[in-house]
């Protein structure tokens, strides 16, 4: 095996320096896109809810017309 290559310590410094700055803008750019992901998620709900009522709706009506004399 070869000897591990002694890394200038530029190289180190810059290297670390790029983590914690990735690192400060995840939190940053998670903290801007949580609550339009929380606004999003509540507006399908609200949306889920609507469907299905309409899907129940329709269920009823349609075994309304099913239920007939002339089957």
């Amino acid at each position: 095996m070869v000897p591990p290559v002694a890394v200038s310590p530029l190289i180190k410094t810059a290297r670390w320096s790029a983590l914690l700055l990735g690192v400060f803008y995840g939190k940053q750019r998670f903290d801007y896109l949580k609550p339009i992901a929380e606004e999003e998620k509540r507006v399908e709900e609200v949306e889920k809810k609507a469907r299905e009522e309409q899907e129940r709706i329709y269920k009823q009506l349609s075994e309304a017309n099913s239920d007939t004399i002339l089957k």
